[in-house]
């Protein structure tokens, strides 16, 4: 493709994009309407609004549905001519949210107001999954002008650890989604984009004791007393000292990084991103406050960088708890998972930051991600991919919600990047 032809291809998404502004904003609106939560983890209704654009265009996909209640979407088209291999991925469920107090919106209006969309999971990660799903149609359309293929993936299961979602896919149609590099949407904050996860280890720890009455403590240990006494342990695995690759500690050491770091994620996110972190997710004992508890237990979330050893900290929990007779752990296999990394500085990492700059003045830098992402399954297999999508701050919060603004410069940069990397 000549110079000429690709400022034309360029020129043609961004006005489509731009003439269909109010449709693509109704498209979003819709798909955060249809409650996707997980658990429990129906996500039929949401991706209806989805199979339903799709067809409205004629567009080519399949539905890989192993579990009925969690339909995983697939389509996928050949360019004019030989060449790479790109998959768009994006998830369909969403957290939980709770139900809405007097005065609050519904949690899932898909209302509009001051240049905001809210609802839950439009940041993470609506706003991207359906930024996924409007590039694919568009670059459809400009098919006979690309080299190579273009896989969509919208997949119902990453909050619960991709068991039947990208997981799934991986491990049971691999030839189909694997590709040579994979583009996400999950929340970025438009100022960073996303070479890498931290891993994971949950558990669930369970102490138990005889129990007894409150006014009777030499009776019996407390339950609560000793989860508490292993919660205060754990925050001791914070001080693991890292010992990043030195490509990733150059990238993530810049000064725009930093810079980009907390104003994307909050003061404080550049000393998160390379420790281990630990958080006590739930904690529940007791059934009377003069009853003296014989039963607590606790649910932890460790998030683990890259550069420090998983099984060290595994090693660390396990002794942390055997310490204490009277608990028992489980480990939350499908929510576990090593960190994942790719190259820092691909072809791809310039792409983005390219269409960044050109659309909003400024060159995200790549980073680690805090949270985890379906993407891990790609780098895990050595496919670079990157996550860039939306403000992560109100994720998970009654009030989450994307600007418009936001959402259509996730499309721009999702569409112009697929574009241009399959049109070499």
């Amino acid at each position: 493709m000549t110079d000429d032809d690709r400022l034309a291809g360029r020129k043609t998404l961004l006005d489509w994009i731009e003439a269909d502004r109010d449709n693509l904003i109704d498209f979003l609106s819709r798909f955060v309407k249809a409650a996707s939560p997980n658990p429990p983890g129906d996500t039929r209704a949401a991706a209806a609004v989805l199979t339903d654009a799709l067809s409205a265009e004629g567009l080519p996909f399949r539905i890989i549905a192993p579990q009925e209640t969690m339909p995983n979407i697939i389509g996928a088209f050949e360019g004019a001519r030989p060449g790479r291999h790109l998959v768009l991925n994006g998830h369909i469920d969403v957290f939980p949210a709770a139900d809405a107090a007097p005065g609050e919106r519904d949690p899932w209006s898909g209302a509009i107001e001051d240049g905001k969309l809210y609802g839950r999971g439009v940041a993470d990660m609506k706003c991207g999954t359906a930024a996924s799903v409007i590039a694919y149609r568009y670059l459809y359309r400009m098919r006979d002008r690309l080299a190579g293929r273009l896989t969509l993936t919208a997949v119902s299961d990453e909050e619960t650890g991709g068991r039947w979602g990208a997981r799934y896919l991986m491990e049971n149609m691999r030839d189909e989604v694997l590709g040579d590099c994979c583009l996400n949407g999950e929340p970025s904050g438009i100022h960073t984009l996303r070479f890498g996860d931290k891993g994971t280890l949950r558990y669930t720890i369970t102490a138990r004791t005889r129990g007894a009455h409150g006014a009777y403590p030499h009776l019996s240990k407390s339950a609560t007393k000793i989860m508490v006494r292993i919660a205060s342990e754990l925050e001791l695995l914070e001080a693991i000292e890292p010992a990043l690759p030195e490509d990733i500690r150059i990238a993530l050491e810049k000064p725009e990084a930093i810079a980009a770091v907390e104003a994307s994620l909050g003061e404080g996110a550049t000393r998160v991103v390379p420790r281990v972190t630990v958080n006590i997710g739930m904690l529940n004992g007791g059934i009377k406050v003069n009853v003296l508890p014989d039963e607590c237990q606790m649910q932890i979330d460790v998030r683990i960088p890259p550069g420090v050893d998983r099984e060290q900290v595994r090693r660390g929990i396990g002794e942390i708890v055997a310490r204490y007779p009277e608990a028992t752990m489980e480990e939350h296999i499908y929510h576990s998972y090593p960190s994942s990394v790719c190259d820092p500085n691909s072809e791809m990492v310039r792409i983005i930051q390219d269409n960044v700059e050109a659309l909003m003045g400024h060159r995200p830098p790549p980073i680690i991600s805090l949270g985890g992402a379906d993407t891990r399954f790609w780098r895990w297999e050595g496919v670079d991919a990157y996550l860039y999508g939306p403000n992560p701050q109100s994720m998970g919060r009654r009030d989450e919600h994307v600007t418009l603004d936001e959402f259509l410069h996730i499309v721009r940069t999702h569409t112009l990047s697929a574009f241009d990397y399959l049109s070499v």
